[in-house]
């Protein structure tokens, strides 16, 4: 039922889109027919808002066809990890984490962590955050990869310039199990104090999960829950999903490979720079797209990097 109700709302979704588009285009053009008609050049300023606020949302339209992966419509489930540097790559991730809760918000998308290690002195060694909303791994899936910090670092009392790299996961959260087969013997359950927020009880008690699928190496957890046996869940359907997202890219790959496309898929490979020095510039390097105001792009702003990777995958 859940799978069902999913694919009612994303048909609304769409025939309200259309039901706009259609609107905004009858507005463009009673202002034409009514200029034609009057000679009134007063109505000029109020076409151009008009015909603006059409190709904004035709762009929109078009970026959503380009939304036809399996799981594109899923919530998603992403981490981050800080690479080695200690507190200064740890940090960073922390930047990164504020990033797509900002993207989140101006999206309307809802954030839940899962699962965090904190730094030693500061930042974030790892996080796990759920994203609910409308075709959110869609989206999101372009943000897989490393990302590269260059910064004069605020950790150095020599004020050099430092390098720093997150990797960041994304994967489809699957409400629903899908047909994987996952083998009680191929599991290695652990459990272990939580280490966040949540009340006395479940900081004292063993509450949190952390499980091992031993033929691929894949490891979840999750500690958020008040009970091991809702986190022992929770990190189950983030299996189900590590296992689906997977045959996904393998599917890719293979396509890629029958295809004989010049563009490799790389799904670990560095994929952004984020330069504060000695000029400010964020690039992506599939892409070639760039953007200077570096501030807005650390306060969500990121929607013209992934429709750019969208339309080079479309």
């Amino acid at each position: 039922m859940l799978e069902v109700g999913k694919k009612i709302k994303a048909c609304e979704n769409k025939l309200d889109e259309i039901a706009l588009l259609n609107r905004l285009f009858d507005d463009c053009q009673g202002y034409v027919e009514l200029i034609e008609e009057t000679g009134d050049t007063s109505l000029d300023n109020e076409i151009q808002e008009s015909l603006h606020n059409l190709e904004e949302n035709v762009e929109r339209a078009k970026i959503q066809t380009l939304l036809k992966g399996k799981y594109d419509d899923y919530n998603a489930v992403m981490t981050l990890h800080s690479g080695a540097g200690g507190t200064e790559a740890q940090d960073w991730t922390e930047m990164l984490y504020r990033m797509y809760k900002m993207y989140a918000d101006k999206h309307g998308y809802k954030i839940k962590v899962l699962d965090v290690l904190n730094g030693d002195d500061a930042g974030i060694k790892s996080i796990t955050f759920e994203v609910d909303g409308d075709n959110a791994y869609g989206f999101l899936k372009a943000e897989k990869g490393v990302h590269r910090l260059v910064r004069i670092s605020p950790f150095d009392a020599n004020a050099r310039r430092h390098t720093s790299f997150a990797s960041v996961e994304v994967m489809p959260l699957i409400e629903e199990r899908p047909d994987i087969e996952i083998r009680p013997e191929d599991l290695k359950i652990d459990t272990y104090h939580s280490s966040g927020a949540g009340g006395q009880n479940v900081n004292k008690t063993e509450s949190a999960v952390r499980i091992t699928h031993l033929p691929t190496g894949i490891v979840v957890s999750c500690q958020v829950e008040r009970s091991q046996l809702q986190n022992k869940e929770k990190a189950m359907q983030m299996l189900y999903s590590r296992l689906a997202e997977k045959e996904e890219q393998e599917e890719l790959e293979r396509l890629a490979s029958i295809r004989g496309d010049i563009k490799k898929i790389e799904w670990g490979s560095q994929i952004r720079s984020y330069v504060f020095c000695p000029y400010t510039l964020v690039k992506d390097h599939r892409t070639g797209y760039e953007e200077h105001n570096i501030q807005s792009v650390m306060d969500g702003n990121i929607q013209e990097f992934i429709n750019e990777y969208l339309k080079k995958l479309g």
